[in-house]
């Protein structure tokens, strides 16, 4: 593992932020396009995605910079973050030009409530909630009146858009997958049909072993078996916001609050299109859905979040050793 202090090493994470963002403007200009979307770079034997790995780039670089301007940002919070907004959004604008739209709002959402986390006033973060809503509301409602007529809004997010308004009405295109996910919930009642007895798996439901992931699971383990695993689920968001409260130091509580923020967003925004609660985004679900850079990214974040434990477990022991 990576040694903790290392982890607050300036040149290290003032580059990685910065590859981030050389990586995001490759991907725009050599990229694989699939789906109507530029989202992966292709080395041969394996595809990497760019916006996964952004996720925690932007996690770690804002840890650190809100860690060390803390006061500044209660004082003086518009002069404190001038450059690291600016930085936050060409990363943003990069991800939704791709497009992905998904992965632009978990990045969004991060860091707002790290911001909140640094110390801003509680004024101020009311009036940032308020305005970040009313923004989100704005735009549904823009791409509900104009439609594809909006620029840099591609067709097959419009459609995506419309399964999400009436799945029903479109069911044979756009609302294909929204519609079979509903059937193979309803199939798997209570108790499942089983583990691999699923229908629509077989062909019903495209590419089931990506966001719609949850959709099978409630099919062969019903109900029961869904809210088994979104307690696990929450139980290690709630243990990693426990570990984030716990820190004493500004920089690991950060992180464990963003990684803890990221996972709690990319699984509301998963599971809210799977139930048609919001629009599909193609956003995975963590550690279930099939995708390696996912996978990967998630992997390292737990990582990262063991890392502050052991060091919260080491100051424990060096203080107690103290008083003996």
């Amino acid at each position: 593992s990576i040694k903790y202090s290392y982890l607050k090493y300036k040149k290290f994470i003032k580059y990685t932020i910065l590859f981030t963002v050389l990586l995001l403007i490759y991907l725009l200009i050599f990229g694989e396009e699939i789906n109507g979307a530029k989202g992966w770079i292709d080395i041969g034997i394996v595809g990497i995605q760019p916006a996964e790995f952004a996720k925690l780039s932007v996690i770690w670089y804002f840890a650190y910079i809100f860690s060390r301007r803390q006061q500044q940002i209660i004082r003086n919070f518009w002069s404190s973050m001038k450059q690291p907004t600016y930085l936050f959004g060409m990363i943003l604008f990069l991800i939704i030009i791709q497009p992905d739209v998904g992965g632009a709002v978990i990045i969004l959402f991060i860091g707002i409530i790290m911001i909140f986390a640094s110390g801003v006033s509680t004024k101020l973060g009311v009036t940032m909630g308020t305005f970040g809503i009313a923004l989100i509301l704005g735009a549904v409602e823009l791409v509900r009146t104009f439609g594809t007529r909006l620029p840099l809004l591609q067709t097959y997010q419009y459609n995506r858009f419309l399964a999400f308004w009436d799945p029903f009405e479109v069911s044979e295109s756009a609302g294909l997958q929204l519609v079979n996910s509903y059937y193979a919930l309803s199939r798997g009642g209570f108790f499942g049909v089983g583990i691999g007895q699923s229908v629509q798996k077989t062909g019903y439901l495209p590419e089931p072993y990506t966001d719609f992931i949850i959709s099978i699971l409630g099919e062969e383990l019903g109900l029961l078996g869904i809210v088994m695993i979104l307690s696990l689920f929450c139980f290690l968001i709630l243990r990693i916001y426990l570990i984030a409260i716990r820190t004493k130091d500004p920089f690991g509580s950060l992180l464990c609050i963003g990684i803890a923020t990221m996972f709690l967003v990319q699984g509301s925004i998963n599971l809210g299109g799977v139930l048609g609660l919001l629009p599909i985004t193609g956003v995975t679900f963590p550690f279930i859905s099939y995708g390696g850079s996912s996978t990967l990214v998630l992997a390292m974040s737990i990582g990262l979040v063991l890392n502050v434990s052991a060091m919260n477990k080491k100051n424990e022991i060096e203080k107690l050793s103290d008083k003996e």
